[in-house]
């Protein structure tokens, strides 16, 4: 039987949070500093405590390691795929990241509704449109849809790049609308005005 209540994380019910090793109370201490709660994705993960490390690792790579794909082009890709996913959660939550990063409050829901409709650069458009199809059509993936991205300026690691943040998403946004994984409030209100 799932959990209810507001305080929800998920409608799973996994058990209590684990014992969390001193990195990993650190990083819940980080967010709770920096944001002012605990990403509830993370509170999801909290019953088995090397999920949740492989969770933050992977994500912290893909979202802020050196890449020529800038924090805010990777924001964009989670939320173009979350998009065709219809992922409440991430949509939300990236949503509220995009917005930050480009210090726009219109361009999270921009993105998440019709990155087409933004005007954006082609590399952007040309990156959108690769993560798009990657979700919709994984098999219908060809050599031109590479040489289109290298057309745009990407490198193949780039490229690497844009299909590691595009599978991930997929992944977890499958995760998200398995458990019925409920976004915190407090990302909806995140810069809701020009930075």
């Amino acid at each position: 039987m799932g959990k209810t209540g507001h305080d929800a994380a998920t409608a799973l019910d996994l058990g209590p949070q684990a014992k969390l090793t001193p990195a990993l109370q650190a990083y819940f201490d980080k967010c709770q500093e920096k944001l002012g709660f605990v990403p509830n994705v993370l509170r999801a993960y909290a019953f088995d405590a090397v999920k949740l490390q492989a969770f933050i690792d992977m994500v912290d790579d893909l979202m802020l390691a050196d890449s020529n794909l800038t924090k805010l082009e990777r924001e964009m890709i989670a939320v173009a795929v979350s998009a065709v996913n219809h992922c409440h959660y991430c949509l939300t939550a990236h949503g509220a990241a995009v917005r930050q990063r480009a210090k726009d409050p219109i361009m999270g829901e921009l993105i998440a509704q019709n990155w087409r409709a933004g005007n954006l650069p082609a590399r952007q458009q040309a990156m959108l449109s690769f993560a798009e199809k990657l979700t919709r059509t994984p098999a219908a993936i060809e050599e031109a849809d590479r040489t289109a991205l290298r057309q745009a300026g990407f490198n193949d690691r780039d490229i690497w790049d844009i299909a590691a943040t595009a599978a991930f998403y997929n992944m977890s946004n499958r995760l998200a609308a398995a458990t019925d994984m409920k976004p915190n409030e407090a990302y909806h209100f995140m810069a809701r005005t020009k930075g």
